[in-house]
């Protein structure tokens, strides 16, 4: 552990904004992380409200994250912020992360990366020039049973993997709430602002990263049925992928938010040759080990579990920790490589343990080959490599 608290501003998370405040949350969480300096909202008035709900310096609140960059880059270097958070809509991700890093700031960012593919590799080679910190906050793969999930799999526990069956399925679409002023369904199912995909890229990203995540497999090729069942919506609110995974396993991905009844239902179940593993967000306590004996229920928080995933807890076992805490765990580890970096040190091999540019490119790519899977009809190659790999 380091003892050097990291400074950072926050782009985006205004008044309302749900994600910004857990992002707020989650870095505060240890204590090793300060929030400093912000440009809460392109509405000057709304990012002056939202610094002073914060109790931030007044004169460290600014009305633009252009403003935020020239005037954090004057201030002496030990009173600086050292990295930035986005949390602003998707297409704003590539500018804002790309000026950032430009100016000397490390990134942490919310997924997905860019709303292009050109746009996530210009990103992977400023990261790799200026050997940058860049964090994308694929948060699921900070719950410490996912993390006992990937070490489980690198150690061969599993034998060889055959299956893998992803699922992130919501209800929050159904019906056409972005014509009734909601904010955030507005601006997720607006191309201009998400990308080419809707309910594929809001969660479906997730659920491709935490399959590449936890099993280190990544498609070689897939086929991709994207439906828009809400009249009027201009992109998908369901998807359902068939995927081959290099290496020989087989996968599906499923992705909805028009699956009515269902809140955050994200489950990842892999099967292997010696063994099986299964993990459910709803109850992220457990990781399911199966197989021809009894099940065996591997709980968070104990000795005997992986080294990963003993220090992503915070609480005995049987005090339930979550999606905030699992937040923490990529800013803690972000923060603690940003401070190692700052101190001209290498970073403990445990906090490199997060979703890096090189993954947000993944993410993008993926998404891309599925949509034009899914205009074809077809397969599609799905291999791929971000630059800097």
């Amino acid at each position: 552990m380091t003892s050097a608290r990291v400074r950072y501003g926050m782009v985006g998370g205004g008044p309302g904004a749900f994600i910004g405040a857990v992002h707020r949350a989650a870095a505060a969480l240890d204590g090793e992380i300060d929030l400093v300096a912000g440009a809460f909202s392109s509405d000057a008035d709304r990012s002056r409200e939202q610094g002073a709900a914060l109790g931030l310096d007044p004169s460290r609140v600014y009305a633009s994250w252009e403003e935020m960059i020239e005037q954090e880059s004057r201030l002496p270097e030990e009173r600086r912020i050292q990295f930035a958070t986005i949390v602003t809509p998707n297409h704003l991700h590539h500018v804002q992360a790309a000026a950032l890093l430009e100016a000397g700031f490390h990134v942490v960012c919310d997924k997905p990366l860019t709303t292009t593919l050109e746009d996530a590799e210009e990103l992977c080679r400023i990261v790799a020039e200026r050997d940058a910190v860049f964090a994308l906050t694929h948060n699921y793969t900070g719950y410490p049973m996912v993390k006992q999930a990937r070490g489980m799999i690198a150690n061969g526990a599993l034998g060889e993997i055959r299956k893998i069956v992803v699922e992130y399925s919501q209800g929050w679409l159904a019906t056409d709430l972005e014509s009734t002023g909601h904010r955030q369904a507005a601006w997720r199912t607006d191309p201009a602002r998400a990308g080419v995909a809707g309910a594929l890229g809001d969660i479906g990203t997730h659920a491709e990263n935490l399959v590449g995540y936890v099993t280190g497999l990544h498609p070689e090729s897939l086929i991709a049925d994207l439906t828009t069942f809400v009249d009027g919506r201009r992109l998908d609110d369901d998807a359902n992928l068939l995927i081959r995974y290099v290496g020989g396993a087989r996968g599906v991905l499923i992705a909805s938010q028009v699956a009515l009844g269902e809140d955050n239902g994200l489950s990842l179940r892999v099967y292997g040759t010696d063994a099986s593993l299964v993990w459910r967000h709803e109850a992220p306590e457990t990781l399911w080990l199966l197989s021809d004996g009894p099940a065996v229920a591997l709980r968070r928080g104990h000795e005997y579990l992986h080294p990963a995933a003993i220090p992503a807890s915070r609480l005995p076992p049987g005090h339930p920790e979550g999606f905030i805490e699992a937040f923490a765990n990529v800013y803690r580890n972000a923060g603690r490589t940003v401070a190692a970096v700052a101190a001209g040190r290498a970073p403990e091999p445990l906090d490199l343990d997060f979703p890096t540019v090189y993954d947000g490119a993944r993410g993008v790519h993926f998404l891309g080959r599925a949509v034009e899977s899914a205009e074809l009809g077809d397969w599609v190659d799905a291999r791929y490599t971000p630059p800097g790999v």
